[in-house]
Formats: structure tokens, C-alpha cells, sequence
């Protein structure tokens, strides 16, 4: 089958495009004939050997042909001997590794049925950065109905849907980005949407009971300067890197109005709660640029510039 592979850590240029063997199904995974994959942070990191955690799963001290891709959308090709839930001819997303390959297996309990209203390109967009949103905003941050949140970086890929669940959740919602998102995050749902080129949220004022930080543009005691008295910061580590997301850890036990990082592993579960509002048309992915599977390397360029609007889809099959 082909695959996205790399076997040095670097620049877009370590990706190239081989033929690798598909892989075996163990008795509890699903064989996958990949549609489509939508790439995040977490695979630039990887990609980049950086930060260097990301060496101990990608390969250490160089990947061997390690195949980068965790969100995905396509079609079940066959089942494990105790898979009870899917079957051949089952559309299904998930988070996953080895995803940017024709072929992927995948553990049951990490898949759910595609949503049907949504192409498989808009699937694959959604495991990761829907997943981030979701547990930042529901688990960590406790959102409630009528409570004001600010999403910090609107735009991207958890931004986006950070701005919808907030608003399902009964939020009222603050969107920042820059001038060209404008419109967008406000079609969104977003109540309010403040242009950071003209106004910087921290000096006009007003309080929110939730900071959702997918960018890492102020500081923490500015943040906490614009919170309500029991108001939350969720430091998202995205783009901002770990180094931010570290620091959050180390403070949150002498800051109560900081939240420590968190953990957010796509699984079948959250992606069926997903599901409903998909389906309900109550969150949406927003796609930006769509690549076909050997033109993998200009979208991880374009990924890495840090101004993506929404997400960056590779269609593996046709």
C-alpha cells in the first residue's frame, strides 16, 4: 500500500511517499481503507523530532519509515475476530497512529460511525481538534449554560470547534482572531469576535468566567486580570508549544483560576457524543485547504506557518 513515510526528523522535505506493507488486524482491531486524514500539531511535532518526547514514539535517535496521520475517516475493509460493533462497509472516523496511509488498523473501542450528513474529508477533521475543544471546554473548564468564555484563537482547528461547542453547551461566546476571520468566526455562533490587530481583550474591561488559550499571546497574570472571580484559564497547548502548557503545570497549584494541562485521547465514546451534534448541525468542521495523498509535504508547509483557518485535509483514496 502507499504511505506517507519519514525516516529523519526535519523540515516537510523528510516526507516522501513509498509503498509499505499493510498492516495485520489483531482480533480486537478494524482494518480501515483510509478516505481521508486531517493533520495537526501533534504531527508537526512528530514530524519535527521536537519537542523531544515526540522521539521516543516516532523513533529514536531517527523514525524508520514511521508513518505520521492520527484523525482519519474511511471505510470498514474487514474485522477482527471480537469485533462486535463494525462491520465490512462501515463508515467510521477516528484518532489513530499510521493514519496518512492507504490502509490503517485501529482498536474497536477508538472508532465510531461517521456522521452521515458529513463527507469524509469533513470527518477527518474532526477526531483531534473537536476532542481538545470538547474536554477543555466540558471537563477542564466546567462550562455552563449562560457563563461567558473567550476562545483565544478562534480560528484554528480547536478554535473553531471550541466556538460551536461553547455555543451547544449555551455559552455565551467571545471569539478572537485576526481581521481576516472575522466574518468567519462569527458565522460560527460566536456572540462577540475581537480583531487582536485592532483590540487587544485584556485592556476593554470586560470578564470572563472561562479562557479557553489555544495560542499563548499574553501572560498568564494578564489573562487572569480579565477573569471573573471564579473564573478559569484552560491552557491548550496546540501551536503555543509545550513549553507554555509546562509552565501551566507548574503554576496551577499556586493559581486556582489556572488550569494544568490536560489530556484529551480521542475515543469511540466522545466521538458518538460528537456525533449528535454533527449530525444536528450544531458544530461543523471548517476546512481550509484540501491536499491529494503525494502532495502531503506542502500541506504540513502550509500546517506549519501557524495562520491554518479551520483544518488541513490530505485525501488518501478517491
Amino acid at each position: 500500500m502507499k504511505a506517507i513515510v519519514q525516516n529523519d526528523y526535519g523540515s516537510p522535505d523528510v516526507l516522501s511517499l513509498a509503498e509499505v506493507a499493510q498492516p495485520t488486524v489483531k482480533e480486537n482491531e478494524v482494518l480501515v481503507r483510509v478516505k481521508a486524514v486531517s493533520i495537526n500539531a501533534g504531527d508537526v511535532f512528530a514530524m519535527r523530532g521536537n519537542p523531544w518526547p515526540t522521539r521516543l514514539i516516532a523513533g529514536f535517535p531517527k523514525p524508520q519509515n514511521y508513518i505520521l496521520g492520527q484523525d482519519m475517516a474511511g471505510v470498514v475493509e474487514a474485522a477482527g475476530s471480537s469485533v462486535m460493533q463494525f462491520r465490512p462497509g462501515d463508515e467510521v472516523y477516528a484518532s489513530c497512529g499510521g493514519a496518512l496511509a492507504e490502509y490503517v488498523s485501529v482498536a474497536e473501542d477508538k472508532l465510531a460511525l461517521k456522521p452521515i450528513n458529513l463527507t469524509f474529508e469533513q470527518a477527518a477533521a474532526i477526531p483531534t481538534a473537536a476532542i481538545t475543544a470538547l474536554k477543555g471546554l466540558r471537563d477542564v473548564g466546567k462550562l455552563r449554560a449562560g457563563q461567558k468564555v473567550l476562545i483565544n484563537g478562534a480560528s484554528g482547528g480547536v478554535g473553531t470547534f471550541a466556538v460551536q461547542i461553547a455555543k451547544a453547551l449555551g455559552a455565551e461566546v467571545t471569539g478572537v482572531c485576526s481581521a481576516r476571520n472575522v466574518d468567519m468566526v462569527r458565522s460560527l455562533g460566536a456572540d462577540k469576535v475581537i480583531d487582536y490587530t485592532k483590540e487587544d481583550f485584556t485592556q476593554n474591561g470586560r470578564r470572563y468566567d472561562l479562557i479557553l488559550d489555544n495560542v499563548a499571546s499574553h501572560s498568564f497574570s494578564d489573562l487572569i486580570r480579565v477573569l471573573t472571580p471564579q473564573g478559569l484559564i484552560v491552557p491548550n497547548s496546540g501551536h503555543s508549544g509545550m513549553g507554555y502548557v509546562f509552565k501551566a503545570f507548574l503554576l496551577s497549584p499556586f493559581q486556582r483560576q489556572l488550569a494544568s494541562m490536560y489530556l484529551s485521547v480521542p475515543n469511540g465514546k466522545d466521538l458518538m457524543e460528537l456525533k449528535e451534534w454533527l449530525e444536528a448541525g450544531q458544530v461543523k468542521p471548517v476546512i481550509e485547504q484540501t491536499y491529494p495523498l503525494r502532495e502531503a509535504p506542502e500541506a504540513f508547509r502550509y500546517l506549519d506557518k501557524e495562520h491554518a483557518r479551520g483544518k488541513v485535509v490530505i485525501t488518501v483514496t478517491e
